[in-house]
């Protein structure tokens, strides 16, 4: 399956809606849409995976990569409607202990 990337700019930050599978196929292009973000100062970022289903280790450095340049360049990241199946992964990686994580902001009921 692929992954379909949209990239939403707001008046206070980029929102970037991720809808498919994140790992070794994908993960190449998330980052560089994730990175060109982050690399900005002060950028704030929200990366909704709502409709992500499946995300490997991959995909998980992904985040790592990004969370590194929001560090490095004063931006912020917030990951926000992860699905129990992908929120277990940060959480059995300790991730959801250095990220900022929203798992209660939900969308409309499509």
């Amino acid at each position: 399956m692929n992954l379909q990337i949209d990239v939403a700019d707001r008046i206070d930050k980029s929102v970037i809606s991720l809808s498919g599978e994140v790992d070794a196929y994908t993960a190449p292009q998330l980052k560089e849409t994730l990175l060109s973000l982050t690399n900005v100062e002060g950028q704030q970022t929200e990366v909704d995976l709502e409709d992500v289903h499946y995300m490997d280790s991959t995909g998980l450095g992904v985040f790592i990569s990004a969370l590194k340049s929001t560090k490095e360049n004063n931006s912020a990241m917030r990951l926000v409607n992860l699905q129990d199946r992908v929120l277990r992964l940060f959480q059995i990686t300790g991730l959801d202990d250095i990220m900022t994580i929203d798992t209660a902001i939900r969308g409309g009921n499509d």
